[in-house]
């Protein structure tokens, strides 16, 4: 199969009330529930004109189901010439400053394009095996389009080493910093979230935090408040640091304490008409952001091979440097912050 090929169904009456990836489970033997569970995440399955995301929908009897299938994969990635910013390398480490849009791993709908394309092609064959043919060196991951530093590992010494700094959570050398311009202003100057994330209930594709989930905490401290019309604050510009690394952990953990990130589509959705409450440049550069407002600032880690503890820290992206350049001007403008 050189592309695309679809695959349409009629949903049977016995079947009608079930999970549309049961559903398809028991019409398309070919294909697990799991690869199929994938594939309406990524968009490609549909009922009559209309794409489903989440594979717990419930199915009707006739309903018309067409699943897109997508080509087959290699085996294992290939090598692109994709253009990296290397911060640090050397013969068991490489350090990135990884830019917007970029996907770490290649994954169901971005099977080639990605920072694992970009090593394979600039390393060779020296990344750990360890993490897997889709997943050489990987030994964390930021979010597609989220920015700022990563480590990765190009030896399996380096990668198991890495890896127990990664899960001895707050002890050792390791620290994680990223800066969040967020909506609203927290009435402290700093606190710690403590909130176990765990699946979405109904968007699978989507974390929150569940009382039943794994443990995740995140420090974080208000570096700068922006206010505006009727000296309200709009927004903030907020660090924070990581003790666990769950799938959108900060993002979801903003969120929960009524402060998410700007310009986040899945965590920050209700907070849309914020916008109305900047001022003209902020409000075009939020427009023209495109992306969650979270950049992955500063990395310290102990180096695998020496023992020597290295830190690294990256500027704010154009992007952001924008927004609250943009935030602070306006801010400005409105005068100074009322007395408590």
């Amino acid at each position: 199969m050189t592309g695309k090929a679809t695959e349409t169904i009629t949903i049977a009456a016995e079947n009608a009330g079930l999970r549309l990836d049961r559903a398809l489970a028991a019409h398309i033997a070919s294909i697990s529930r799991s690869h199929l569970k994938t594939l309406i995440l990524a968009g490609q399955v549909r009922i009559a004109a209309r794409t489903i995301r989440d594979p717990a929908v419930t199915v009707k009897s006739g309903d018309v189901v067409t699943v897109t299938l997508p080509p087959p994969e290699p085996a294992s990635p290939k090598g692109e010439t994709i253009p990296l910013n290397i911060v640090y390398e050397d013969d068991a480490i490489i350090v990135i400053d990884k830019p917007k849009g970029l996907v770490v791993h290649p994954a169901a709908g971005h099977a080639s394009g990605t920072l694992v394309n970009a090593l394979i092609a600039h390393c060779g064959a020296s990344l750990s095996g360890i993490g897997g043919v889709k997943r050489p060196g990987i030994v964390h991951r930021l979010d597609k389009d989220t920015t700022g530093l990563m480590v990765v590992a190009k030896s399996d010494k380096a990668h198991r080493v890495l890896s127990e700094q990664f899960a001895r959570k707050s002890e050792g050398p390791l620290k994680r910093g990223y800066l969040a311009l967020v909506w609203g202003a927290p009435d402290r100057p700093k606190g710690t979230i403590d909130a176990p994330l765990g699946r979405h209930a109904h968007a699978r594709d989507k974390q929150a935090v569940r009382d039943n989930g794994r443990p995740a905490i995140t420090h974080w401290q208000v570096l700068e408040r922006f206010h505006g019309p009727g000296r309200k604050p709009v927004a903030s510009l907020v660090a924070c640091t990581l003790e666990t690394g769950r799938t959108h952990q900060i993002r979801v953990h903003l969120a929960h304490i009524g402060h998410p990130i700007l310009g986040d589509a899945t965590y920050g959705t209700g907070f849309k008409t914020n916008a109305s409450r900047l001022g003209p440049q902020a409000r075009a550069a939020l427009g023209a952001l495109g992306r969650q407002a979270l950049h992955a600032y500063l990395l310290d880690l102990e180096h695998p091979e020496t023992g020597d503890v290295l830190k690294f820290q990256s500027e704010l992206p154009g992007d952001l440097r924008r927004l609250r350049d943009a935030l602070h001007t306006e801010s400005r403008e409105a005068g100074p912050e009322p007395r408590k």
